[in-house]
């Protein structure tokens, strides 16, 4: 039966799978193009053939690529930003002899370090407990597995990411127009700092706890509060007091210079003896902010290791 014997050969054409070779090696080649590296596309791998008749491809170095992509990153920011190479020859040495007056202390400008030292160390201790007091519950509030209301979580975290984008030091000058000069000032923008750090970095430690106990007292009738107080805040304790302690260390150094904006502390005195080119009494003011940070650090970092 020729009909019959041509169905039979139009079937095993079909399953042999010839008849749609052509197409289907064309999408698979594009395929493989697609899925290949823009630079293994540009720069082609090198063939080698092998003692027994074999070729292998082996891939171009990308190192000479990536060397002249960082000598053009250098060349572009010399470039627009004016750096030049004879006025750091000319005017380095003067750093030498910065440093050289600022390693001679004069004591004698000590008492008068002593007390806008205190107001720093006053307002780095208050803005901190305020803003990381502030950051607990809206760090809660913030969580996705503790709030499931999407628009609530959206709106807080935005406000967050707000915060963290604006400098102490900007932060700090809205204040002083605000509360006016001194130390309030420094305290409010502190808090506000802290505020936003400490609610951010909350916020993801909340979301990776263990919720088995928080649905186990909501199934018992406990509300969202009860919940988390019970299960989670113990959870989550060490882990806050330890960010509590990490932003005190921030806002120490911090404080140390907002007076620069009139938010008090010893940043008026920095730049007083920047201005008067008092640089032995600007040793000693120095002199005494690392030693009272190194303390602070110490027992920060000795506290942290006990909560952990």
């Amino acid at each position: 039966d020729a009909g019959g014997s041509g169905q039979h050969l139009q079937r095993r054409f079909r399953a042999s799978g010839r008849g749609m070779r052509g197409p289907s090696m064309k999408k698979k080649n594009a395929a493989t193009e697609y899925r290949t590296p823009l630079f293994d596309r540009l720069f082609k791998p090198q063939v080698i053939t092998l003692p027994n008749g074999h070729t292998v491809e082996r891939p171009r170095s990308r190192q000479p690529l990536i060397w002249i992509c960082v000598v053009a990153a250098v060349w572009a920011s010399v470039v627009l930003t004016g750096f030049d190479f004879s006025i750091l020859i000319k005017r380095g040495h003067q750093f030498t002899v910065i440093l050289e007056q600022i390693f001679q202390p004069d004591w004698s400008f000590l008492p008068k370090v002593i007390g806008p030292l205190v107001d720093t160390i006053k307002m780095s201790i208050l803005g901190s407990v305020l803003g990381a007091t502030l950051a607990l519950p809206f760090a809660v509030v913030s969580s996705t597995n503790i709030n499931r209301n999407g628009i609530v979580v959206a709106l807080c975290r935005f406000l967050l990411n707000l915060i963290r984008t604006l400098p102490t030091l900007v932060i700090a000058k809205f204040a002083a127009l605000i509360f006016g000069l001194g130390t309030f000032a420094g305290t409010m923008a502190i808090t506000v700092f802290t505020f936003g750090v400490v609610s951010k970095m909350l916020y993801e430690a909340i979301e990776t706890i263990d919720m088995g106990a928080f649905e186990a007292m909501e199934s018992a009738g406990g509300n969202k509060f009860q919940s988390f107080w019970s299960a989670c805040f113990p959870q989550i304790l060490p882990t806050y007091l330890s960010y509590c302690l990490y932003s005190l260390e921030m806002n120490i150094r911090a404080a140390a210079i907002l007076g620069y904006v009139g938010a008090g502390g010893l940043g008026i005195l920095i730049n007083e003896r920047v201005g008067w080119r008092d640089y032995h009494g600007l040793g000693t003011l120095l002199l005494t902010l690392f030693v009272v940070v190194l303390i602070i650090e110490n027992t920060s970092e000795y506290l942290r290791k006990k909560l952990s």
